[in-house]
């Protein structure tokens, strides 16, 4: 009951010298609502954006690894003049892969050709990804349909025209049309729509299959070389559940090696990629960004703190005679202390939560204005708010300390 009592009478002084002191109270309030507003305004769009991309990250798939000639991070001392020389990975070596791994759930061979128009009829698309894949495809990437199904064991090895759309390429020549069964113009070639992806929407890695028609590689031999680097050939392997990821790795790198005759101890002439890689390139990436926010906004708290620890002087100053008189009433030390700690508290929490409706108002902004939603989530709230308390805490907690310890005769008399 004397905590409640506390936060009330709190309440009521923090109400009383905002009521009657509104311009100062205001401009001491000011940094702490700049500040938490800088603060959770980047960690808000730090976490969005880590979101966002995990999410697509995760497409590829944590137990997933990709055998390319280019690795996916560099360093600043990176031997391009090594890598440059490497070979592509070819059919051949899927071939042998797809035979010797014990450990792979599937082993996938692709290749892709971007910036490309598809018709059909008087409608077309351009800007569209051609993705040729062997028979695994389904095993190496999580496929959902909107429509129609994914290739037949005939149709991936007899090189039958077929395709599966991405959600955008079926709107944009179908439109409200079923395009199962329809012929297309791909590549000079017409091909048979046999299914359509389901909608992914926009992906901050373009991992999205919105814009991706997929053919089976059989099919694409005919049209272009699958080995060319132009095509950008790679080779997926998702390993199996129950096998620990870095028995795959192990697995994969030593067959790998095998198949392209490496003696011991010479370099790798490919590159194994994996999620981690891009995870913990974000991990350091957004780190610095958000040790940037706390930089920018701690200033500003930090004027707000002397502000607020000012107001709370003032305070004491003007409420001296009171302290003496509720001390002459039997006022413990600790009770006056806690009731000025209190009153900082609500003060940098009435700045604390003007910043944070500012960032709820910027993100109702951002997410109106274009199509990337940014979301306010309730740890970064929580995080505000525990902020804010710990600056009115810091703040409070001299002048809190030095009106409990005045002398309740000589208060009186001031």
């Amino acid at each position: 009951m004397l905590i409640f009592r506390l936060i009330g009478e709190s309440f009521r002084f923090a109400w009383d010298a905002l009521r009657q002191n509104k311009l100062r109270t205001a401009l001491s309030l000011l940094g702490i609502t700049i500040g938490i507003f800088i603060i959770i305004a980047v960690f808000t769009g730090v976490d969005t954006m880590r979101n966002k991309i995990q999410s697509s990250v995760d497409k590829l798939g944590s137990n997933t690894l990709f055998v390319q000639k280019w690795p996916w991070i560099f360093s600043d001392n990176f031997p391009w003049w090594k890598y440059i020389n490497r070979p592509d990975p070819s059919y051949r070596d899927y071939l042998s892969l797809k035979e010797r791994m014990e450990n792979a759930e599937g082993v996938c061979f692709e290749a892709s050709t971007g910036n490309r128009t598809v018709v059909y009829r008087s409608n077309s698309v351009e800007g569209i990804s051609i993705n040729a894949a062997t028979q695994e495809y389904d095993k190496t990437w999580n496929l959902e349909f909107e429509e129609g199904r994914y290739f037949t064991e005939g149709e991936g090895s007899s090189a039958t025209p077929v395709c599966i759309l991405g959600a955008d390429v079926s709107d944009g020549l179908f439109g409200s049309e079923n395009p199962i069964g329809k012929q297309i113009k791909v590549l000079g070639r017409r091909v048979t729509v046999v299914g359509v992806f389901k909608k992914e929407g926009e992906d901050m890695l373009g991992m999205s299959q919105d814009k991706n028609i997929l053919i089976p590689i059989s099919f694409a031999r005919g049209i272009f070389d699958i080995n060319s680097e132009r095509y950008n050939p790679q080779i997926t392997v998702r390993g199996k559940e129950n096998i620990a990821f870095e028995e795959v790795e192990s697995e994969l790198k030593g067959q790998m090696r095998a198949i392209r005759r490496l003696k011991p101890g010479q370099e790798d002439d490919f590159s194994l990629n994996k999620t981690t890689m891009l995870s913990n390139q974000l991990d350091v990436m957004f780190s610095a960004v958000n040790i940037g926010g706390w930089i920018i906004g701690g200033f500003s708290i930090l004027v707000g703190g002397f502000g607020i620890a000012n107001i709370m002087f003032v305070s004491v100053r003007e409420r001296t005679n009171i302290i003496g008189i509720q001390k002459s009433l039997g006022a413990r030390n600790y009770f006056i202390l806690l009731q000025f700690v209190f009153e900082s508290v609500v003060l940098c929490l009435l700045g604390g939560l003007c910043g944070l409706f500012l960032v709820y108002l910027g993100t109702l902004v951002v997410n109106s204005a274009g199509s990337f939603q940014v979301v306010l989530y309730f740890n970064n709230i929580m995080l505000g708010i525990g902020v804010s308390v710990a600056i009115g805490i810091i703040s409070g907690i001299w002048p809190a300390y030095s009106a409990s310890r005045l002398n309740p005769v000589e208060a009186i008399r001031s």
